[in-house]
């Protein structure tokens, strides 16, 4: 009976923690990587640039806002959101939250935040400020080991 608690006793004890650590979540370093390119966007948008950017998209890449087809990336920035970084005091995110799954050569994700864009102010008028809950997916694939942007789709409402 001794014999049996020795080597039953250690056995149990390793596949206890062999349990627990089974449903700890792992981030995986290409998840990784993905998180990472998505946060430089990001970041980039908070500080209203678009440098750094454009390394971030394929050159054929979609980018889909509010149910409207704005095109490659580059178009993007030239006729709609370079524009408009132009006349953001602030832009903000908060609230932010992302998944990843990835499936090489391709990588899934799905942003939720919430951002706050303050409008410089017209003359003699106080600065307008957006407030909004938003979600965005985008489509990720992995060419000469360097993860790019292929398509990506924001939509945003007003916070409740």
């Amino acid at each position: 009976m001794k014999r049996i608690k020795i080597i039953f006793l250690p056995l149990l004890a390793v596949l206890a923690v062999t349990a627990v650590n089974a449903q700890e979540p792992t981030i995986s370093s290409e998840e990784e990587a993905v998180v990472a390119i998505m946060k430089k966007y990001k970041e980039a948008l908070q500080n209203k640039t678009t440098e750094g950017t454009f390394e971030l998209f394929s050159a054929d890449s979609k980018v889909f806002e509010q149910g409207g087809i704005e095109g490659t990336y580059a178009n993007y920035i030239e006729h709609h959101l370079g524009p408009e970084l132009s006349h953001f005091n602030r832009f903000e995110f908060s609230d932010y939250m992302i998944q990843v799954e990835v499936g090489l050569p391709y990588a899934f994700t799905t942003e939720t935040y919430t951002y706050t864009i303050e409008l410089q102010a017209e003359k003699g008028a106080s600065p307008r400020i957006i407030n909004r809950k938003g979600v965005a997916t985008s489509i990720l694939k992995k060419t000469d080991d360097q993860w790019k942007i292929i398509k990506t789709h924001s939509s945003s409402r007003n916070k409740k």
